[in-house]
């Protein structure tokens, strides 16, 4: 499974960003997709994630401002960033979690390469 995350960029507080995630090869045993981030000097910690079956789980940070969403029919997962804050500036990171594993636990399977958010005062 290979992964392309794309959308990132500079954005001003209070602003808007979608990042987007492409899946492509054997997405077969695929249960869960999901963003992270990772801020200069921090540990990088799980953003929003969904299943296929649409359940979705967020970080308490992002809640009410951030919307994850997927269109299976382009193997796509995106992820809506409203209200963007200081603290929202990391590299993203879109990653697959194979089917076998309990959904949204810690261990991902694949990753893709980092999309920059960068949030301006």
């Amino acid at each position: 499974v290979q992964l392309q995350a794309s959308g990132g960029g500079l954005v001003q507080t209070g602003g808007s960003l979608r990042l987007s995630c492409v899946a492509s090869g054997s997405r077969l045993h695929i249960n869960v997709m999901g963003w992270f981030r990772q801020a200069p000097g921090k540990q990088r910690e799980f953003v929003a994630g969904i299943t296929n079956a649409g359940t979705t789980k967020y970080h308490n940070s992002v809640k009410g401002r951030f919307t994850i969403s997927k269109d299976s029919a382009k193997n796509t997962i995106y992820l809506h960033m409203n209200s963007l804050q200081i603290e929202d500036a990391a590299v993203y990171y879109c990653a697959a979690q194979l089917d076998w594993r309990v959904p949204f636990s810690v261990i991902y399977d694949y990753w893709g390469q980092g999309t920059q958010v960068t949030v301006s005062s």
